[in-house]
């Protein structure tokens, strides 16, 4: 028998397994990663952090970081071309295997922007038009995406790479993913796992900021019934707010378009079917590619970092400030109206909906129990969904002079 022929075949095998990859170098990085994707899916499944969104990621951080499985499911490779005028070379990225081709819906803005789409078709904008005051609170709440992409800049990221960061604060995945892809594409897997992250962690980081800020007597203020809003009031809104702003800032028009169509195919009430549509099937259909997309870019050697630790404590700058400068527009508002406005409801400026706006109804309950602040804090919510594509248009539209 032919001995040396069983040890190549072994030998052989050994070497093609991804086994063997974890003992060499750098395949620690893959380890880690793995783990982490384990933590991911046990909050996602065990403590129902954001499941529709980190289960799709997690799955995706773990099977690009098994050994061997890169080349085949998400392979990048750089492609160099030369202008035939010029003779200028540059550089982009080619992106192949199953999660490579899927990813193009990220590069190309297409899967966050139908994300928006799907998000008008679910928004009820009845709150903030009954209200419309509470579209400053909305505002006030993206200072701490600025503040955020100063503090970027201080810790030595260039422009685009600030930018990118910042928009964490608007507590928006799809907008932070489309801002990154465009802006800092190197950045992706930190800044989109951060930002999910920190919006499944609503309900622990706010309610203390929102306690801090605010006194008793102010959490316990009880706010007037919205007057009812009129059909013709909703379908005009989506049009005037869609014109308005994009007149002003352009580059948000993918985002404020799709929202604002989204929403007017909901409100004209005249294609149901499309709405049911948009609200459900396509909505998780592409929320599952996004996270599945965003999951391949966290391979060890982008997100074990040290820049992606500073990426993280800057996301959590950024939603902490968000929340604050929400809640203290609400104080000013609150005094402006002369106690006619929960300060709390400030702090569902920030974008993650519905969710910022239910810790502010328990907030406000903790304190009253008979206190019903929901469609209060949904105004200034979905106000915040605007003011992050604004924001994140504002960084688009300077990043030629970054």
């Amino acid at each position: 028998m032919n001995f040396d022929f069983v040890i190549d075949f072994f030998k052989n095998l050994w070497e093609s397994t991804g086994i063997r990859q974890f003992f060499v170098e750098g395949g620690w990085q893959n380890l880690v990663m793995i783990l982490i994707s384990f933590v991911l899916l046990f909050l996602a499944i065990k403590k129902k952090f954001e499941p529709y969104l980190l289960v799709p990621i997690a799955f995706g951080m773990l099977l690009v970081n098994l050994p061997g499985v890169k080349e085949v499911i998400f392979k990048k490779t750089i492609v160099s071309t030369t202008d035939p005028v010029s003779g200028v070379v540059s550089e982009s990225y080619k992106y192949e295997g199953l999660l490579g081709y899927l990813y193009y819906g990220i590069k190309y803005e297409i899967y966050p922007c139908l994300i928006f789409l799907c998000i008008g078709a679910t928004t009820d904008f009845g709150p903030l038009i009954a209200n419309k005051k509470t579209m400053l609170l909305g505002a006030a709440a993206q200072i701490g995406v600025f503040i955020t992409f100063l503090g970027a800049l201080a810790l030595g990221f260039n422009g685009l790479e600030a930018a990118a960061i910042g928009i964490i604060g608007g507590a928006d995945g799809p907008t932070a993913i489309l801002v990154t892809t465009k802006l800092a594409p190197e950045l992706l897997a930190p800044i989109s796992v951060a930002a999910y992250s920190y919006m499944a962690l609503v309900p622990i980081i706010q309610p203390p900021i929102m306690k801090l800020l605010t006194t008793k007597k102010e959490r316990s203020i009880k706010m007037e019934q919205l007057r009812p809003v009129s059909k013709r009031e909703k379908i005009l809104f989506p049009i005037i707010v869609a014109t308005i702003t994009i007149l002003i800032v352009p580059s948000c028009a993918p985002l404020i378009g799709c929202l604002m169509l989204g929403n007017l195919i909901k409100e004209s009430g005249v294609v149901p079917k499309i709405t049911d549509a948009l609200a459900n099937s396509l909505m998780y259909i592409v929320t599952v590619l996004i996270g599945l997309c965003v999951g391949a870019t966290a391979t060890g050697e982008t997100f074990l970092s040290l820049q992606t630790l500073e990426i993280f404590a800057l996301g959590i700058v950024a939603f902490s400030v968000a929340t604050a400068f929400g809640v203290l527009a609400g104080k000013v508002m609150c005094v402006a109206t002369k106690g006619k406005v929960n300060p709390l409801i400030g702090a569902a400026g920030v974008s993650a909906v519905p969710m910022a706006a239910r810790v502010v109804h328990k907030v406000g309950r903790d304190e009253d129990p008979s206190n019903f602040l929901l469609m209060h804090a949904m105004g200034p919510n979905v106000a915040g969904v605007i003011g992050s594509a604004v924001a994140a248009g504002i960084f688009l539209m300077l990043a030629g002079i970054m």
